[in-house]
């Protein structure tokens, strides 16, 4: 089965905000149905990798699609629910512990290729944030080195995926209120790791992790 892998072209090259050229070449070598998968939550400390996958029938993209790292939070919650409305979407998550399981590399193309099986229709075609391309996809797929700026699916699921995994991080905040996992969505911040070095690890923290891995090892402050 084909793939591709790309760098990104020149930025004198690009347009300004993510367009939909890599879905027109797609079209152009015969593909029908273009999905865009991205993740989010590779960096924190806990909490699941979420990846998001994205089809939409033809140019109907909403407008100010843009990675999800450059929007604010309610521009993120607005494209949110027009993505929704808009385009084919599947989400997909690797816990905690399956990323100590497969390393947060592994899972987070697990995650991704997941999301791409459970989209309700077949896509012809994958364009894929990053370097990798998940494991046994199902139709050619090309890797674009800093897709979610590039491409609008690529966008799309990067919004998708980054309000999924926040929400999941807020409701976990209240489970474990110790840890404030609302307001750092479980990144290595200030606050997250004093609170670490004072309660130690709960069951969403990914052990693998040197810093929590370290916490592990220390002695856990008791209040009198």
């Amino acid at each position: 089965m084909p793939r591709r892998k790309i760098d990104s072209p020149s930025l004198l090259e690009l347009p300004p905000v993510p367009s939909d050229r890599f879905e027109k070449n797609a079209r152009k070598r015969g593909a029908r149905l273009v999905a865009g998968l991205d993740e989010a939550g590779r960096g924190p400390l806990a909490g699941p990798v979420v990846a998001a996958a994205i089809v939409f029938d033809g140019p109907n993209y909403p407008d100010g699609l843009d990675d999800s790292k450059k929007l604010s939070a309610a521009r993120r919650q607005r494209l949110y629910d027009l993505i929704i409305d808009s385009g084919h979407v599947s989400v997909a998550v690797a816990s905690a512990a399956r990323i100590d399981r497969m390393n947060i590399l592994r899972a987070s193309l697990w995650a991704m290729g997941r999301a791409l099986a459970g989209l309700p229709c077949r896509a012809d075609y994958v364009l894929v944030d990053g370097r990798d391309l998940p494991p046994d996809l199902s139709c050619p797929g090309e890797a674009i080195i800093g897709g979610d700026g590039l491409s609008a699916s690529i966008a799309a699921a990067s919004i998708v995926a980054k309000v999924t995994r926040d929400r999941l991080m807020e409701a976990m905040g209240h489970a474990y209120p110790d840890y404030s996992f609302e307001r750092h969505k479980g990144y290595g911040t200030k606050l997250h790791l004093a609170a670490l070095d004072r309660h130690g690890p709960c069951p969403h923290h990914r052990q693998s992790f040197a810093p929590v891995r370290l916490a592990l090892q220390a002695p856990v402050e008791v209040d009198d």
